[in-house]
């Protein structure tokens, strides 16, 4: 059975599993600060797509006082969860839009974005919805928009998992977390290669496409809307 982002354990739980799954978690955000802060404007306007627990959305308002966001999630206790945590944070909320959907929303919404980010979130999507996942997020993007996702990627030998194993372990997964999570590989997850995500980019509108960034299995992209 896959993960379910409305069990509020999951959710309480989530911030804190992350950062032992993935080595570097923070590090990857430091990389996305510095492209969207390469790319946009002092007055840009966002979109998060998977919003999760709103750990994302507070460093970026924080950082980017003159942002606006519009964050999205089809999980309602995700949403819920990240709406909260904002609203803890004084102004921070002023300059959010949050909204309990998919990406199928962005199809009747008027306005467009400077930029769009899916940080470990299209690993999730079936592979025969990939495509017009992010077909979905490039259409809401202005001419020149920037597309920036983080994904899990095909495992494509026992070396690979086991490694990812064992890198679990090291950065604080206990022996059965870490176990929990190889065998949950294939009910979570709808993994595919890096060279098919640079390729989704392509078809779908995204070029200077590229990968700026790896942790084994766990890839960034970056992509132009021309």
């Amino acid at each position: 059975m896959a993960k379910d982002f409305n069990n509020p354990l999951v959710v309480d739980g989530y911030d804190e599993h992350i950062r032992k799954l993935i080595l570097g978690y923070e590090l990857i955000h430091l990389q996305v600060h510095a492209l969207l802060e390469t790319y946009l404007n002092e007055h840009a306007h966002i979109l998060i797509v998977g919003c999760g627990t709103g750990y994302e959305l507070q460093y970026l308002l924080e950082q980017f006082p003159k942002w606006t966001f519009t964050a999205i999630d089809p999980a309602i206790n995700m949403l819920e969860k990240a709406q909260n945590h904002i609203q803890q944070h004084g102004t921070l909320a002023e300059r959010v839009s949050f909204i309990h959907a998919d990406t199928a929303v962005l199809n009747s919404m008027v306005e467009q974005f400077d930029a769009a980010l899916a940080i470990l979130v299209s690993h999730f999507v079936p592979i025969e919805n990939k495509a017009i996942f992010f077909q979905e997020i490039v259409a809401s993007l202005k001419a020149e928009g920037i597309c920036i996702s983080v994904d899990l990627t095909q495992i494509e030998t026992k070396q690979e998992l086991k490694t990812l194993k064992t890198m679990a372990l090291k950065t604080g997964l206990s022996e059965k977390q870490s176990q929990t999570m190889i065998e949950r590989l294939k009910h979570d997850f709808h993994l595919i290669s890096a060279n098919q995500i640079l390729a989704l980019y392509h078809q779908t509108g995204l070029k200077q496409s590229k990968n700026f960034t790896q942790v084994l299995n766990y890839y960034g992209f970056i992509g132009v809307k021309l």
